[in-house]
């Protein structure tokens, strides 16, 4: 059984270990509490996990863009700030994650990571940064597997309405979705379809986990899909 080896292995399956997992895609696609529930998910079955949200502080900034008089954070900085202290908040936060569940020995589940970045420089029509932060980006290890939620502009305008913390129009979720698609790193996604509810996203992406699993070689294709450590 897969939980039984990584409880018995610390974490590791088929002798390697699991050391960093990201879930990534535009606002709205539920990466924040998929990634929660990944992390409890994992600590459940006996592997040492962390949750790391690695936000690049725009919506903080459109808090006190609006407390000024200001509609939104690139009004207040302007395109190119925005883009540069995004970039850099966003460094330090994988940074910092990184280094810590490095020295403790945890699972990263990363909320959010390089490839975001990358994203949401073209959905802002910032092409020519893109060279500089990948340059400034690749001292960080790809993630084991990084899982693309898939949802539709539509819906992802919905959820976040319904949330009420913030706003993005749907022009700009459009290009985010288009941006996360044409990344080069994009034929390495899983893609999990997001678009049902949160426990359906929660199954795919333990079928996704389970199939990753099979692809490396790490689980055998038998191998039921319900023995992968993440909630039913």
């Amino acid at each position: 059984m897969v939980t039984s080896a990584w409880k018995q292995h610390d974490g590791k399956l088929g002798g390697r270990r699991l050391r960093a997992v990201a879930l990534v895609g535009i606002d709205g696609s539920g990466k924040t509490t998929q990634a929660h529930r990944l992390a409890d998910a994992l600590i459940s079955f006996g592997v040492p996990a962390r949750y790391w949200q690695n936000a690049g502080g725009r919506r903080w900034f459109g808090r006190v863009a609006q407390r000024l008089g200001r509609p939104d954070a690139q009004r207040l900085l302007g395109r190119n700030g925005m883009l540069l202290a995004e970039s850099a908040l966003r460094w330090l936060a994988i940074a910092r994650a990184l280094v810590r569940s490095s020295a403790s020995g945890r699972v990263a589940v990363m909320d959010r990571y390089s490839v975001c970045q990358y994203a949401s420089i073209r959905a802002h029509g910032g092409g020519r940064w893109e060279p500089l932060a990948r340059l400034v980006y690749r001292i960080f290890p790809q993630p084991d597997v990084t899982f693309f939620l898939a949802v539709e502009p539509a819906e992802a305008y919905r959820r976040i309405d319904l949330r009420g913390t913030d706003h993005e129009s749907m022009e700009f979720l459009t290009a985010a979705d288009s941006a996360y698609r044409s990344l080069p790193e994009c034929g390495t996604f899983v893609v999990i379809d997001a678009n049902g509810t949160p426990d359906e996203v929660t199954r795919a992406i333990r079928d996704g986990l389970r199939s990753w699993a099979v692809d490396q070689g790490l689980v055998s294709g038998s191998e039921p899909a319900s023995s992968v450590p993440l909630v039913a």
